[in-house]
């Protein structure tokens, strides 16, 4: 049956029992790549926009839309650019995650979609490929596992809109649905599915998709959960060599995946080798870009930034990985291109409210 339910969220993240797996990365990528999300999921969501009838105006102005049907799983493209996508489908009805799910078949996400149906079963496979959830999306998203009753996955989404995080929840708690049927090649029908947000006044969609009425509502997480028959059955496309491969691939993929530079990028850096050369006017970083100091302040505009608040932002991160290092406030100071030390100390109270740190080691 539907129905809904309030208990506390400690109580559902006490059934999960799987910890979080190590970073299968290094930290290089692991840093780099944790706002951002695969471009192939980003062309995914970009088709069923377009397909529920999303303005092309309305995708054209989201970084790293244009171009997704030439880039690879090596292309990573801001994790801003995934929310947007998200919002903009929320808007066109309550149903949008499943509609995502309709045009996600098996390999449209490439690597991800062989790691979780191809060891021996789908417990085995979800448990082996959980490490590299950043194949698709940003580190921050929650993908948990658990088994009581039947092997259980929790997503929780950094979605804040309630629309949105509803609609990402539903595609995702889908995809494993399809993934699951795909990998046993035969109905699966899941022991319980949860949700965080409230009823939707129509729930036959979801009846349909799902293939239950054991669906919960106002749950303490977004959950869908397998029966031991389904999660322990062997599965048709069980290769553990392969399975071996892809581990090794997608270690390789994190290791040397790129992000698709933004429309900043290339200010960003003329503005950081300005700083460094004691002189980021805004005269200067114009003339570096060989654009007229107007026409930048015209293109921050766009972008929602001005040359004063990038410097700013710059500056603090230069100063705390400066301090950091071991360097004084002083030395940091006539770094930046601050006055003296006391101007870098009264920049830091209004960055972040408090003094600059100094290296223990000084």
């Amino acid at each position: 049956m539907i129905s809904a339910r309030s208990e506390g969220r400690e109580q559902a993240d006490s059934a999960f029992t799987t910890a979080a797996a190590p970073d299968p990365v290094g930290r290089r990528s692991a840093g780099e790549l944790a706002d951002t999300a695969s471009a192939q999921l980003i062309g995914l969501l970009r088709d069923t926009a377009r397909r529920v009838g999303v303005a092309p105006e309305q995708l054209a102005g989201i970084h790293g839309v244009d171009g997704a049907d030439a880039r690879g799983e090596l292309d990573r493209v801001p994790m801003s650019s995934l929310v947007r996508l998200w919002e903009l489908l929320a808007h066109t009805g309550p149903r949008a995650g499943l509609a995502v799910v309709d045009d996600a078949p098996l390999g449209r996400l490439s690597t991800w979609d062989y790691l979780i149906t191809t060891s021996a079963t789908l417990t085995e496979s979800l448990r082996a490929a959980q490490p590299y959830h950043r194949l698709v999306t940003g580190a921050a998203e929650r993908f948990q596992l658990g088994y009581q009753d039947g092997l259980t996955i929790s997503y929780r989404t950094t979605a804040q809109d309630p629309a949105t995080s509803s609609i990402v929840n539903e595609y995702v708690l889908g995809y494993y649905l399809r993934r699951a049927r795909e990998a046993l090649d035969r109905p699966v029908t899941p022991a319980r599915v949860t949700f965080g947000h409230p009823a939707p006044p129509e729930h036959r969609a979801l009846v349909e998709i799902f293939g239950t009425r054991r669906i919960e509502f106002d749950a303490p997480a977004d959950t869908i959960t397998f029966t031991p028959a389904d999660a322990e059955a062997p599965l048709v496309r069980s290769d553990p060599a392969l399975a071996e491969l892809l581990r090794g691939h997608a270690d390789l993929v994190l290791a040397t995946a790129r992000p698709i530079p933004g429309p900043l990028d290339a200010f960003r850096h003329a503005l950081a080798a300005a700083l460094d050369a004691g002189d980021p006017g805004l005269a200067v970083v114009a003339s570096r870009l060989a654009i007229s100091p107007r026409s930048l302040q015209r293109r921050l505009a766009e972008h929602n930034s001005s040359w004063r608040r990038e410097l700013d932002l710059l500056r603090y991160r230069r100063a705390e990985a400066l301090l950091d290092s071991g360097l004084t406030t002083t030395t940091v100071a006539t770094r930046l291109g601050f006055t003296d030390d006391r101007a870098l100390r009264k920049a830091f109270h209004r960055w972040r409210g408090t003094p600059p740190r100094t290296s223990p080691r000084h």
